[in-house]
């Protein structure tokens, strides 16, 4: 676990704090958060100038589920911010997340971006989509079954088959084309690998500029953060390397994830963890989030950021992300049946 003071400018929460009754003070909101301190500073600073209300933050790297269930009926946690289906889901089948129905929020967010039960709300979305190399794809267009086409035998790298970024993917193609024709298609996919998948996305884009291979799968969220990244400028040159291709982008749309909400199922300062969670929906706290983090506002008609709008235009897959989320086991189990993670057999 890891708490972060400086890089938040509010008051983290600590074990004395936890203990003390300030946690439950009027005028507060607690935060569990899985996203990085620094990333929902501007956001929570916004909310504070709105409305007067503190924020107190937890940042868990890891085990935050897990946290409010030892804490139990006495947790200080009001809201969950988090990334990927799989962790919004992880909390509401734990059951630390309760049942939303508020109309402000409903009304700003897709009902596909959200759970039907209201356990949990998507606040922005990324693409899942091919990072091809500038020089050597000569392709705008592309699906994802298009992956397992053998022209691309040799050309293609990934990150780990049972990271949740790729078993989201897989899980919606599973949604959209059946198990049956998805383990042939991740077959396809497997024996199109230029190596065994490792690393992160990143390094996926580092892989096609050290012409290792000539597609990839990424986020489009990395490519913003190597555009712009001045500690590391050598990824400004991975990012120069590629071109963001939009799977699907004439048919049913390119698959997204989302970074999410939740109210937790104790949330001593309920009133509170409304107002932000209402202000989270809403289009200046989307504007902003969705610049810190170079992803896509899931608010109707709200305009992504310059960075974002460079990558080219999204067609988001409108397929609910709880359908991807009941997929996920079976999506899990096929990459170990086909073996994708042992890469390419000759």
């Amino acid at each position: 676990m890891s708490v972060s003071r400086a890089a938040m400018g509010v008051l983290s929460l600590t074990a004395s704090l936890l203990a003390s009754t300030a946690a439950w003070a009027d005028g507060e909101v607690n935060i569990y958060s899985y996203r990085q301190p620094d990333l929902i500073k501007p956001l929570l600073d916004a909310f504070t100038k709105e409305t007067g209300i503190t924020t107190n933050v937890l940042f868990l790297d890891k085990g935050l589920v897990e946290r409010i269930q030892a804490e139990g009926a006495n947790s200080p946690a009001d809201v969950i911010l988090t990334v990927d289906i799989s962790r919004l889901t992880e909390a509401k089948d734990a059951g630390v997340t309760q049942p939303v129905a508020n109309e402000t929020i409903n009304k700003d967010i897709p009902a596909h971006f959200r759970d039907p039960d209201g356990n949990w709300f998507g606040l922005t979305t990324r693409g899942r989509v091919v990072y091809a190399s500038k020089d050597r794809v000569a392709e705008n267009d592309i699906t994802y079954e298009d992956l397992a086409d053998p022209k691309w035998k040799g050309k293609i790298c990934t990150r780990d088959g049972q990271h949740s970024y790729n078993i989201g993917l897989f899980a919606s193609m599973i949604a959209h084309n059946g198990e049956a024709e998805t383990e042939k298609w991740l077959t396809g996919l497997k024996n199109n690998l230029a190596k065994k998948p490792d690393g992160g996305d990143r390094d996926q884009a580092k892989a096609i500029l050290a012409g290792e291979c000539d597609l990839a799968l990424g986020n489009t969220y990395y490519v913003g953060l190597m555009l712009t990244n001045e500690k590391e400028p050598e990824q400004k040159e991975w990012a120069a390397a590629i071109k963001v291709l939009f799977p699907n982008a004439k048919d049913r749309g390119t698959h997204v994830n989302i970074s999410g909400m939740a109210l937790a199922k104790n949330a001593p300062n309920k009133d509170n963890a409304l107002k932000l969670m209402e202000f989270l929906s809403e289009g200046e706290a989307q504007k902003i989030y969705a610049e810190q983090v170079y992803e896509y506002p899931v608010l109707p008609g709200a305009e992504p950021s310059d960075v974002v709008k460079s990558f080219g235009t999204i067609k988001p897959d409108e397929l609910p992300l709880a359908d991807i989320a009941a997929n996920r086991k079976k999506a899990s189990e096929l990459v170990d049946k086909v073996g994708y993670n042992d890469g390419p057999q000759d």
